[in-house]
Parts: C-alpha cells; structure tokens; sequence
C-alpha cells in the first residue's frame, strides 16, 4: 500500500506522464516510504537475528517487540524460510518471539539489513493512510529524491532561483521531523 500515487507526486512536480512514467516515480514514492515509515509509532519491529530448531523459528528484534502469543505477524527477512504471515507461539523475551515453521534446523543467523515484523493488519502504511502530516512528509522526502536524481551536478533550484547545494543526508528527514511530530517513533531512530 503507497500514501501517494504517481498522479499526485506528478502533479506536485509539474511533470507529465510522457516524461516520467508511473513506474519510475513509483520507486521515487516507494523510496521516500522506506525512509519515512520506519520512523512512525508502529506495531512493527527490526530483526536482527533469526533461527530454527525442531520446527520452531525464533527471531530476535533489536527492540521489544510488544507481540503476544496467538497474534499473527508479517515477517520479512530475506530469507524465505522465516518470511511470511506467521502466528506467534511463543515469546522467549520482550526481545525474542518464536512461530512453528517446518523445515530443517537453521543455526542462528545475522539479518542484514534488518528485517521487518509487523503485526497483520497494523503496519505504518495501513495506520497512517489517512495522516495528512504522513502524507506531505513522505511528498516532501519524494521531491527531494526526484529532484536529486534529476537536477545536473545534484545542485537543486532554491525558490529564489540560485543553485542550493546537495540536499540528501541526515538535513532531509530534518526538514520533515516537525511535520511528523506526535507519529515520531524516537525508539526508531536509535535502531
């Protein structure tokens, strides 16, 4: 699920759809989303470490993980044998959840990048779909990445017309901080 369509980042651009398909400002959108969801209070957390023994999979979260026995979560890793829906059978700490999962012992591993976990049903797209603030955040981030890639030299047009210097790096999510406000999830951001 993605908060801003193609047709809207388009037409905050100015741009028509012969020059930049759908398909390529999608990634743009879908990049800006990767930056800014992680960062909103979420029934979500990262992993970090994953592993299976006697058919049951255990994976370890970098934060507590809030989950509780019965629950179902979405699990994406990168590896097919622990992602998918899973049903939390067991909570070994507040950092340490396991799911039964059929398959042949796997030693413990580092998940790099983290993975994700959401709970089904609540992750930050879904909760946030109708947040006006979310909404001109992730514009805001999506612009900037579009205007990154395609200005000359990475040097973007202020609004008083003289080139402004690069502007990705830690200043962009600064930009949009205060935009997102009581959704900041600053747990998220020592992760």
């Amino acid at each position: 699920m993605s908060l801003v369509t193609p047709t809207q980042l388009r037409d905050v651009l100015g741009v028509s759809s012969s020059l930049y398909s759908d398909a390529y400002l999608q990634k743009v959108i879908d990049t800006s989303e990767l930056t800014i969801l992680p960062l909103l209070v979420s029934h979500s957390s990262s992993v970090t470490y994953a592993r299976l023994n006697a058919n049951v999979a255990s994976l370890i979260t970098n934060t507590p993980h809030n989950y509780t026995i019965g629950q179902t979560v979405v699990v994406s890793t990168g590896n097919a044998t622990f992602d998918g829906t899973k049903t939390v059978t067991a909570i070994n700490s507040e950092f340490e959840f396991a799911f039964a999962k059929t398959n042949a012992d796997v030693d413990q591993i580092a998940i790099i990048p983290s993975g994700t976990t959401y709970l089904s049903g609540y992750d930050a797209a879904t909760i946030y779909a109708s947040n006006p603030a979310v909404y001109e955040a992730v514009i805001v981030v999506s612009v900037e990445i579009f205007q990154s890639i395609t200005a000359a030299g990475g040097q973007i047009e202020g609004i008083d017309f003289q080139p402004t210097p690069y502007r990705m790096g830690r200043s962009l999510l600064n930009r949009v901080i205060g935009i997102l406000g009581k959704s900041l999830d600053t747990g998220a951001m020592l992760a």
